[in-house]
């Protein structure tokens, strides 16, 4: 078995299995659930931002909570969850 690893931009990875979610950061101006999760999780001290600059998704995973500037779509792209995209 073989553990594959997600680049979530600067020099910050992680393993596909540690991920719960990739959500793109739009979710929490849509989703006061997603807001209030964010805000608990930085609270907590568990978020971490990869890169300054403009934020595109969240990463969640067992441990911490990963702010990327790559987008969630590329993202999943890395982590093998999409193979195709319509268009």
């Amino acid at each position: 078995m073989s553990i594959l690893f997600i680049h979530l931009g600067g020099d910050m990875m992680v393993s596909t299995k540690d991920v719960i979610a990739i959500l793109d950061t739009k979710m929490v101006n849509v989703c006061d659930d997603t807001r209030r999760f964010l805000q608990a999780a930085d609270g907590k001290g568990l978020v971490f931002r990869v890169e300054s600059g403009q934020e595109k998704s969240i990463v969640i995973t067992e441990t911490r909570v990963f702010i990327s500037p790559i987008s969630s779509l590329t993202l999943k792209k890395r982590a093998g969850y999409i193979t195709e995209v319509d268009g």
